[in-house]
């Protein structure tokens, strides 16, 4: 077919087979599928209304628009569609095609001078200016203007059309009469789906103005909404390629093809099609003038913003920063403000190594806020930032800007849990998952595909996890799975998601191996997320000085990023490693440290982790009774919404704080003290058993064993010591002493 079309039309503007006009010049012309499409109106015209019910009608009127704005189909495919909708006319389609496809040239003939009688009329069966009226008109005109020769090879094109439709038709046949023997059936499945990819390759010639532009529209809307529902990058490329072949210049094929190539982090590709898309917006003339702008040059300066932010993808920096320079230039010569603005908002992330970075981020929200562009802040304390987030998402749902809601509202998510609001983290989390999109999607695509989305599923992933709800993160690691393939773009969020979640329950396992195993795939995803991972396990496998020093050089690197989190957590490690190396007293200034950081930065969950360590730090130091009065402090938040592990943790020092401040108590006092004691001790079992934690579940059942011990309970003390034995067992012994382990 493809021969057929070029025939056709393309003749006069190709040499040796190279495109040298722009072949949507031509709005339309004739292929058989459309004269198949065109029996399809007509049957429908003649067709009374007692003969289709009126639901079979909807189904007709909704297939309409697919058919005509989609590419040719081939005719079994156009059956099917038409036999799903209204079975009854799918045979009169399929006589009247056979009769025409059999018959003579002037049976098509006749058909087109018969389509004219369409509009005639009081009361015409079809309105000039409707969508089909418009369809039949280019038609006609386009199948007057052909010479004779034309016509004969569209009519043979019509009887191959209908042949290779009728060999389909025989070959579903045969397969549904051979499909009982499973070999037999197997084989001929294959090559029934090699044929039809044959079949369907012939049958996809150039596409006009209006189905190009619909399938790029299309495809466009399905990568950033639904990218499962789009084609694969390699069919993709092909249908582009093609699409190119008969019109190189058009600008929107070239965008697409590069918004195809970030999807398989093609770097080349990706750099070369958008080069191209912008040199055709100059050169076809489709930057024309805007807002009183020259459009030759805002092309270029917008040129000059994406090539920066598609280097800035790729971890390319150096090379963003000279084109984002070039932008800059482009655009004060030309006194742009928005690009500037724009420009100004890529510096700041460009510059997040420098320690201006912040003063540039106040620039930016300044001069955002006088072109009325919103942006989010990125302050020191949370309420400036929900303040900001708030006049922001106030401009969002004013201007219905739904793409820009759901990253608000995945940011307030990562937020939430930064500030250690595990439930108003889950809050927002839930809000944007139900929230139905403002924007208008076609085709049944729903607007749950995005980056945001993906981080709020990750945010629930997560968040079960750290409560041991493992079973529940793994149903929702399945749905990412399934609408993230892995080589779609936002695939890496849940693979570092998976891996983190792997890690925390192979170390609560005690099985530092497999944790180890781990730690090469996380650090592909995130390089100082692998590291300070290895460095904890390290930690936990006694390599101290290993472990010492991999924090170090992880604190200097995340302190020169000013990474206040990954600082604050480097930092507990440090102070634990000092502890386990019994130098408590080293570590006290450590956790002071991060303290004032965590405080600092309204970070409550780190703060408050941070006084958990700081009162074991002095339960160690033989000062029980202080310790104490820090846990009351600290231990409210962390039961609050803290995660399961956490809570045990936290259970078990004030255990321990109790016991080691009864030590100079009277009999009694002290005996309550112990019975309170291996209550909150069961607390913390249950807490550690919720993620399978067995290494501190040993833990507790020896210090239980003790106490009973102490209070004279020979049988709980047995069956305390019998499951701590069974425990220590199976996991290894690393020759720390149990005080000296948080």
């Amino acid at each position: 077919m493809a021969s057929v079309h070029e025939s056709l039309y393309f003749n006069p503007m190709m040499t040796n087979g190279v495109v040298h006009a722009n072949v949507f010049g031509i709005k339309d012309w004739v292929t058989p599928y459309k004269i198949a499409v065109l029996v399809l109106l007509n049957e429908m015209g003649r067709t009374g209304e007692g003969a289709v019910s009126l639901m079979e009608r909807r189904r007709l009127n909704q297939l309409l628009l697919p058919l005509l704005q989609g590419p040719d189909i081939t005719l079994s495919k156009l059956y099917k569609l038409i036999e799903d909708s209204c079975p009854q006319l799918a045979n009169s389609v399929q006589i009247r095609i056979k009769l025409m496809a059999e018959g003579e040239l002037k049976d098509m003939e006749q058909f087109f001078d018969d389509l004219s009688d369409s509009f005639s009329g009081t009361e015409p069966e079809v309105h000039k200016t409707s969508v089909v009226g418009l369809f039949l008109r280019h038609m006609i005109l386009a199948y007057s203007k052909l010479s004779f020769s034309q016509v004969f090879k569209l009519y043979t094109a019509l009887q191959q059309y209908f042949q290779s439709g009728e060999k389909k038709t025989v070959e579903d046949a045969d397969m549904e009469l051979t499909g009982r023997e499973d070999g037999e059936r197997k084989m001929e499945k294959e090559d029934l789906d090699v044929s039809v990819r044959e079949e369907e390759v012939s049958c996809s010639g150039p596409l006009s103005q209006k189905q190009a532009e619909f399938f790029l529209s299309q495809q466009a809307s399905l990568l950033k909404n639904d990218e499962t529902k789009a084609l694969t990058p390699a069919s993709l490329q092909k249908e582009l390629n093609n699409l190119l072949k008969f019109n190189p210049d058009f600008a929107e094929a070239h965008y697409l093809s590069y918004l195809n190539n970030l999807r398989v982090q093609d770097v080349f590709s990706s750099t070369h099609s958008l080069l191209h898309y912008f040199d055709r917006l100059i050169l076809t003339g489709a930057e024309g003038k805007s807002n009183g702008e020259e459009g030759y040059g805002r092309s270029l300066r917008y040129a000059a913003l994406n090539l920066a932010a598609l280097h800035c993808r790729f971890g390319h920096y150096q090379q963003a920063e000279l084109a984002l320079q070039e932008a800059i230039r482009i655009a004060q010569e030309s006194n742009d403000h928005v690009c500037l603005q724009h420009c100004l908002s890529w510096l700041y992330v460009l510059g997040q190594k420098r320690a201006d970075s912040y003063v540039l981020l106040e620039h930016s929200v300044k001069k955002a806020v006088h072109f009325g562009l919103p942006r989010a802040f990125a302050g020191k304390t949370a309420n400036k930032l929900m303040d900001a987030l708030k006049d922001s998402d106030l401009l969002h749902w004013k201007h219905s800007l739904s793409e820009l809601i759901d990253i608000s509202i995945a940011q307030k998510t990562a937020i939430w849990r930064l500030y250690g609001r595990s439930t108003m983290a889950l809050q927002q989390a839930q809000m944007l998952l139900s929230m139905n999109s403002l924007e208008s999607v076609h085709s049944g695509v729903q607007q749950n595909n995005t980056e945001s989305f993906a981080v709020a599923l990750c945010h629930l992933a997560e968040l079960h996890a750290e409560q041991g709800c493992f079973a529940a993160a793994a149903e929702v690691l399945k749905h990412l799975k399934e609408r993230f393939p892995p080589n779609s773009q936002h695939a890496q969020l849940w693979m570092l998601c998976d891996q983190k979640i792997q890690f925390d329950r192979a170390m609560n396992d005690g099985k530092y191996h497999l944790a180890d195993s781990l730690v090469t795939g996380i650090t592909a995803l995130n390089s100082m997320e692998g590291v300070y991972r290895k460095a904890v396990v390290l930690q936990a496998q006694n390599q101290m000085s290993e472990a010492h020093k991999l924090l170090q050089k992880l604190l200097s690197h995340c302190e020169k990023l000013k990474n206040t989190e990954m600082v604050i957590s480097v930092l507990l490690s440090v102070a634990e490693l000092y502890w386990r190396s019994s130098c408590p007293t080293i570590a006290m200034p450590v956790l002071l440290h991060a303290l004032a950081l965590s405080k600092e930065y309204r970070l409550q969950y780190l703060a408050s982790e941070t006084v958990l360590n700081l009162a074991f730090a002095q339960l160690i130091l033989g000062i029980p009774e202080q310790a104490l009065t820090l846990l009351h402090m600290a231990i409210e938040p962390v039961l609050a919404d803290g995660a399961i592990l956490d809570k045990g943790r936290a259970m078990f020092l004030v255990a321990k704080c109790q016991v080691a401040s009864a030590a100079s108590c009277d009999p009694p006092k002290k005996a309550e003290a112990l019975e309170a004691a291996i209550e909150n001790l069961n607390e913390a079992k249950n807490y550690f058993a919720k993620v399978d934690c067995k290494e501190r579940i040993r833990d507790v059942l020896y210090f239980q064993a003790r106490l009973y011990h102490m209070l004279g309970k020979t049988q709980e003390r047995n069956r305390c010591a019998m499951l701590f034995r069974q425990l220590h067992q199976e996991l290894p012994s690393h020759g720390v002493p149990l005080i000296n382990h948080l």
